[in-house]
């Protein structure tokens, strides 16, 4: 259980975003998807969806090169709704930035401390606009079974289950029998939906994406590895996390890699340099499980967009490798 930091991100962006890995059979092949960090399309990155720019553009590369796209979508996007009073920041996008997400993601995180800043009306809305789009979605849903339900994407015969849960409030956010919202994060539940979704599912792969982690902390907290710990026991083949606005510690558990936060991805109104730089995490799984992985380090401009960071060092990892390396 080597723990693996970066105070720094490791290896220069290169023309071929694949990763370095071990040689898969050839009756199974790799699957990869990228996972990004908190995407926000409300305030000044919603101001260049309506110019008619597309923010994601100079990421698009990247995302395209990537079998299954999945992002943190950080408000709620809807006509409808009234902010949460007292809540400090709340953050609402129109739905015309859904067509811009349509064109570079295939799934989107809902367990986030932003989906409910409107109330579960808009959030409900947001459920039929992402159902419309054709966008799939997952840790929320209409009622509180759809919330835990995995998503379940099939890409060259490989079932990979998704499951997303916020552990950061308010929990007024959590969905309910009879109400729209989130996936709230609570051991034992996480530890059933995880097999249920190897059982009743039939998932090759899972993947639980967190919520969770101290804002502005570059370390994982002590309830964040030993939740990492727990959903990999329980069987989960990575934990991908978030909401901390930075990037965070990298670890290896049972030879399964657990990326404690991919920090913000597409945000404004932060002037540090940490806040405004996130990875971008690439993988590759068979049915065996997570065969190699790199981070490529992006950083976000005074408006919200991300580009590669060149120049910044990315870190890889194979199979059969007992730490990271830069990438080659």
């Amino acid at each position: 259980m080597k723990l693996v930091y970066f105070g720094m991100v490791i290896a220069a962006l290169q023309v071929n975003y694949g990763i370095t890995t071990a040689q898969a059979q050839p009756d199974d092949a790799a699957v990869s998807i990228v996972f990004v960090g908190d995407i926000m399309l409300a305030e000044t990155p919603g101001k260049v969806v309506r110019s008619g720019r597309d923010p994601f553009a100079p990421i698009a590369p990247i995302l395209d090169s990537a079998d299954i796209r999945v992002g943190n979508l950080e408000c709620v996007v809807a006509g409808n709704g009234t902010p949460e009073p007292g809540k400090p920041y709340t953050f609402r996008a129109h739905p015309r930035t859904l067509s811009v997400l349509k064109r570079h993601f295939d799934a989107l995180v809902l367990a986030n401390n932003h989906s409910g800043d409107y109330g579960p009306v808009a959030f409900g809305q947001m459920l039929d606009l992402l159902d419309q789009h054709g966008l799939g979605y997952f840790g929320g849903g209409r009622t509180l079974a759809q919330a835990h339900k995995p998503l379940i994407i099939e890409r060259k015969g490989l079932r990979i289950a998704f499951l997303g849960y916020d552990e950061f409030f308010p929990r007024s956010f959590e969905a309910d029998v009879d109400k729209a919202g989130i996936a709230w994060s609570e051991d034992e539940q996480v530890q059933y939906d995880i097999r249920h979704a190897r059982t009743n599912d039939h998932a090759d792969l899972v993947i639980p994406v967190m919520h969770w982690g101290v804002e502005h902390e570059r370390t994982a907290s002590i309830r964040q590895r030993q939740l990492a710990r727990i959903m990999i026991e329980a069987g989960a083949d990575a934990v991908i996390g978030g909401h901390p606005h930075v990037t965070q510690d990298v670890e290896q558990y049972q030879g399964k890699p657990i990326i404690y936060s991919l920090g913000n991805f597409l945000f404004d109104g932060f002037s540090s340099d940490d806040n405004n730089t996130g990875w971008i995490l690439k993988m590759e799984l068979n049915h065996a499980g997570v065969i190699g992985w790199r981070v490529i380090s992006t950083h976000i401009d005074h408006q919200g967009v991300p580009h590669p960071q060149v120049g910044i060092d990315d870190a890889c990892w194979s199979e059969g490798q007992h730490k990271l390396v830069a990438c080659k």
